[in-house]
């Protein structure tokens, strides 16, 4: 089982690097219904994950030029407060709700790379300063409350907004995402338990995966490869709302009752 997460950890890598984004936001799904890592957890987990791999591709990509720093130095520190937001809020949800929340920013972000697959984003006429910050502030709060980098919100907003050019507002989308997660992952330690030795190896593959990205997202069709990434987003994203449907209705009769059959921790799944 670990041997298929740490292959599918690279998975997430690649997506990462070929698009900028979308690949994390399969992060917490491997970590808790492949891995069996419990939810809230696997949320903060993915936040190392996801910071890392991201950092690696944004560190690849400012060699190519691809990185603008100065757009960075705005996009970031805000979106880091809200990831850092998002993190304190987290605690006062149920992990099951995290998880109802992920599925619906899932098929958000499917619908999303579907309609950009369609057709280019046109670059705006001028910045957008006020637009930019409102979608810093509420891809940093998704960030902290469900986990994931937020590229596929982050990459349109640096095209739209910042008059970036999509190679370049990929490359900075990933060091705003490295950003964003480690203040997220600020707001969880001491909160949940983490295994470094696990993390270690989970990581490693996914940023062999970025790396590879990185290198084939010149070559590969972005469009081709973001429609089927979207129907995958959408099966995914399905899944996991059905998983986690009970967080959606309101529970009259007091509180829910324990999971007799507890999720084992990423510890004991990595040790199997």
């Amino acid at each position: 089982m670990l041997a298929l997460g740490i292959l599918l950890a690279a998975m997430i890598g690649l997506a990462l690097g070929l698009l900028g984004g979308g690949g994390s936001i399969l992060t917490v799904p491997v970590l808790v219904y492949v891995l069996g890592v419990d939810a809230k957890a696997a949320i903060a987990m993915s936040l190392v994950i996801v910071g890392a791999t991201s950092m690696v591709g944004a560190a690849l990509h400012g060699r190519l030029g691809n990185v603008r720093l100065g757009v960075t130095a705005v996009f970031g520190p805000i979106a880091m407060l809200g990831a850092y937001a998002g993190a304190k809020l987290a605690a006062l949800l149920s992990g099951e709700v995290q998880l109802a929340l992920l599925a619906l920013v899932m098929l958000v972000a499917a619908g999303s790379m579907l309609r950009s697959a369609r057709a280019d984003i046109g670059t705006a006429a001028s910045s957008r300063p006020v637009l930019l910050a409102i979608a810093a502030i509420g891809v940093g709060i998704l960030t902290g409350l469900v986990g994931i980098g937020g590229g596929f919100l982050i990459v349109p907003s640096l095209v739209l907004f910042a008059r970036l050019p999509m190679r370049e507002a990929v490359g900075t989308s990933l060091l705003v995402i490295a950003m964003n997660s480690a203040a997220g992952l600020a707001g969880y330690l001491g909160a949940v338990p983490l295994d470094w030795t696990f993390l270690l190896r989970f990581t490693a593959a996914a940023a062999f995966g970025a790396m590879v990205g990185t290198a084939l997202g010149a070559r590969v069709p972005q469009a081709t490869l973001k429609r089927g990434f979207a129907v995958f987003l959408f099966a995914v994203g399905g899944f996991v709302l059905f998983r986690s449907r009970d967080a959606l209705h309101v529970r009259s009769l007091g509180p829910a009752p324990t999971n007799p059959r507890a999720v084992p921790s990423a510890t004991t799944t990595a040790e199997r």
